[in-house]
């Protein structure tokens, strides 16, 4: 099965229990040790999950649990397009990938803190092919958080660069609700008009237990 397969099997009830495509180790702005988040997921016995640092790849290249099938490898990329703030996840990449570590932060600044990846913005057409490239799937990370009028049009114009999912599955009232300029529900709706896969995570910055 491969990924595009695997994250189509997924339902409502794996994103909410066996599955976190959404989460950050201490390479980016979370606190927790990467190989124990892998560690921590296992005692929970959850089935996949997928470590997405901040414009950053070297947990995978690092990790002991490099070849374990829990561990889908990810990154999220600090994105800008249309005047608008978006996050790219970029999932079952070769982390070892030209174009993909070119677009890495440079220093841990640019992994960790907000206002210096504010500054580092990249342009989502790039950062798509960069995946793609590197023969992974490219997704829209909490999309409600997106600051469109009208984010209908917004995905359909990030689906014409190559978008191939849409972060579904995400608790906006733990960490983003203030910031939330759409309906929770419109990410499901355009999924379905755009044919674009739904994937989902907690974003968990610290321990999973």
């Amino acid at each position: 099965m491969n990924l595009r397969e695997l994250f189509l099997s997924f339902n409502r009830e794996d994103f909410y229990s066996k599955v976190n495509l959404h989460i950050h180790s201490n390479f980016s702005d979370g606190k927790e040790d990467f190989d124990k988040l892998v560690e921590q997921a296992k005692k929970l016995n959850m089935k996949y999950i997928a470590i997405t640092d901040h414009n950053c790849v070297l947990g995978h290249k690092q990790t002991k649990y490099k070849n374990d099938e829990i561990l889908i490898k990810g990154v999220e990329f600090d994105c800008f397009y249309k005047m608008s703030l978006l996050h790219i996840l970029g999932y079952g990449i070769d982390v070892e990938n030209e174009k993909i570590n070119a677009l890495c932060a440079k220093n841990e600044k640019e992994q960790k803190d907000d206002i210096v990846r504010l500054f580092k913005s990249r342009h989502p057409k790039k950062v798509i092919d960069a995946i793609h490239s590197a023969g992974g799937l490219a997704v829209l990370a909490h999309p409600c958080c997106c600051n469109v009028i009208n984010l209908d049009n917004f995905v359909s114009k990030l689906k014409n660069l190559g978008l191939d999912g849409i972060e579904t599955y995400y608790p906006y009232d733990r960490f983003r609700g203030i910031v939330k300029f759409s309906s929770r529900k419109e990410p499901y709706i355009l999924a379905q008009k755009y044919d674009l896969i739904q994937t989902g995570g907690s974003d968990e910055h610290g321990s999973l237990i």
